[in-house]
């Protein structure tokens, strides 16, 4: 097993973001940890948005006042403002993660160990800066197509490269890990976790507060992975391990 700090989590974003942010960091498509690796890539997409007004009730799944305000924030991703994505995110995933209350250490572990994949940014770190905006990487775009496999080589290269020597735990919804292919020579260890009920079946949207909880237990706990897994509690869901090496 590698050392403590070369455990990786991989996250999915959240569709509720914060809205506020600050002037000082406007958002280019080169910024943050993955920035010139995947500038070409958010360019396009950005630019596609563009194209497309911002994106429709049906490639945004939003309708109303939220379909306005997303197709407002796509509009305007080159220079928005930006938060860290620890504090933009506020789904309910991130919510039972609550990062905020994580002792110094912790908070630093994370801002480079928590990975999300993003149907507009590719990568993320918990400490990148990065817009409001509204996403999804399941969704079909004109002309990429359906996103994550759109992303998955460039993602898979830049994460695997980012990640080489360490350990994976991939605790990503299907459409999300579908745009990763772990490389098992780069990588010390992977692991795909979800969490199912007692009887087996997938927890799926319900699991997503005892997600977030299990998150922030391997973060607490990563300096032994393995009995930070056996160790989870959760009074509905387990968790089962789908894919490792």
């Amino acid at each position: 097993m590698t050392s403590n700090e070369n455990l990786f989590i991989l996250l999915p974003p959240s569709e509720g973001k914060a809205i506020s942010g600050t002037t000082s960091t406007k958002f280019k498509e080169t910024d943050g940890t993955f920035g010139k690796a995947l500038a070409k890539q958010r360019a396009e997409i950005i630019s596609a948005l563009r194209m497309e007004n911002g994106g429709s009730q049906k490639l945004l799944g939003v309708s109303g006042p939220h379909l306005l305000r997303a197709q407002q924030a796509n509009l305007a991703l080159r220079g928005a403002k930006t938060l860290p994505a620890r504090e933009r995110y506020t789904g309910v995933v991130w919510d039972h993660l609550d990062l905020a209350s994580l002792t110094s250490a912790q908070q630093k572990f994370t801002d480079k160990n928590i990975i999300v994949v993003s149907g507009l940014l590719g990568l993320v770190t918990a400490s990148d800066a990065i817009p409001d905006y509204r996403l999804k990487i399941s969704a079909s775009l004109k002309p990429m197509g359906k996103l994550s496999t759109w992303w998955r080589e460039t993602i898979s290269l830049a994460l695997n490269k980012y990640c080489a020597g360490g350990v994976i735990i991939d605790l990503l919804p299907q459409e999300h890990s579908a745009a990763f292919v772990a490389d098992q020579k780069l990588l010390d260890a992977y692991f795909r976790i979800d969490l199912a009920t007692k009887s087996g079946t997938a927890g799926g949207h319900d699991a997503k507060a005892s997600k977030g909880r299990l998150a922030r237990h391997l973060i607490i706990n990563h300096g032994n992975l393995v009995a930070a897994l056996k160790s989870f509690k959760d009074p509905k869901f387990k968790v089962r391990v789908l894919k490792k090496f």
